[in-house]
């Protein structure tokens, strides 16, 4: 079964999906114009395929299934295919933000297009957030599989098998040894049994953050839950509610990516992070991720 979906331009399916590059191909990729992933509608496994089938100006994009789905199933993986990339998202406004900024505006005319992606689910990002504390991001993605691949639901195809992100209901149930065995300290699975728990259990809705207005009232309200601190959720906030205002300053990665670009690759503080952000003005977040895509294609001035 397919699909064709018209994104709002400009719309750049390329640069947009780049950051999946090198992801394991039985999770989620971008190779060779083709992006894959399994998603959940109705609580029925999909493995979708994304191609770009226009341009820049006038994008569409075709989404093929591996199975027939009703109405109510087309509806959900719609959804889910233009949340992944923002798809009805108007970058135009963002552009007419930085325009002043002679840096930034040089880097959006480059990589004019890109939209950051946003994760299927809320929790998908806050548990990866949590995995990410302190340590390197190539540990992270190692740990994130192991949990994936522990704990995801499977998907079997002419052979192969694909997986899931893990529902809260399986992390709920998942033992603190098991968690660990994914690689994971003790607090932080811990942390995630907890929170898993809370969510089965009816006490933490995390969609509803996606209505806040106020950033400040979601990191707060986020920053009661034992093992999330403002940086998990300033990262939580940015993957998966959308928030694009949301910069996680004092991500030691994002720093390097705005030293380089704005301070000749010198060290700087977090403060000195979001001085630099203030120019920026409520897309604060997106411009960090147009630094981080820069940086990773090696964008230079």
């Amino acid at each position: 079964m397919n699909l064709k979906i018209t994104p709002v331009p400009p719309f750049d399916s390329h640069l947009s999906a780049t950051i999946f590059s090198g992801g394991d191909p039985q999770i989620r990729t971008y190779e060779d114009g083709k992006f894959w992933q399994v998603l959940r509608a109705h609580n029925k496994l999909v493995l979708i395929t994304i191609t770009s089938s226009g341009t820049v100006d006038l994008p569409e994009l075709a989404v093929e299934l591996t199975d027939a789905i009703s109405t109510n199933d087309k509806k959900q993986i719609e959804d889910l295919v233009g949340s992944l990339f923002n798809l009805t998202f108007n970058l135009t406004a963002f552009y007419d933000e930085v325009k002043n900024d002679t840096i930034m505006a040089t880097l959006t005319r480059q990589l004019r297009g890109l939209k950051s992606p946003t994760t299927p689910t809320v929790f998908e990002a806050l548990v990866d957030s949590i995995i990410e504390q302190q340590i390197s991001l190539k540990v992270a993605l190692s740990l994130e599989r192991n949990v994936i691949k522990t704990f995801g639901d499977q998907l079997t195809l002419n052979g192969k098998v694909y997986y899931a992100y893990p529902t809260p209901q399986k992390l709920a149930f998942a033992t603190v040894e098991q968690l660990r065995n994914c690689g994971l300290s003790l607090r932080k699975a811990e942390y995630i049994r907890d929170i898993s728990n809370s969510i089965v259990e009816g006490k933490l809705n995390l969609d509803k953050f996606k209505t806040y207005g106020n950033a400040e009232e979601i990191i707060k309200e986020l920053c009661k839950i034992r093992g999330i601190g403002v940086w998990t959720a300033e990262l939580t906030m940015l993957r998966g509610m959308n928030k694009l205002e949301a910069l996680p300053a004092d991500d030691l990665g994002l720093r390097r990516h705005i030293a380089h670009y704005y301070c000749n690759d010198r060290k700087i503080s977090g403060n000195e992070a979001r001085k630099i952000a203030e120019k920026w003005g409520k897309w604060k977040g997106l411009a960090g991720y147009y630094l981080i895509i820069a940086s990773r294609l090696g964008v230079e001035l």
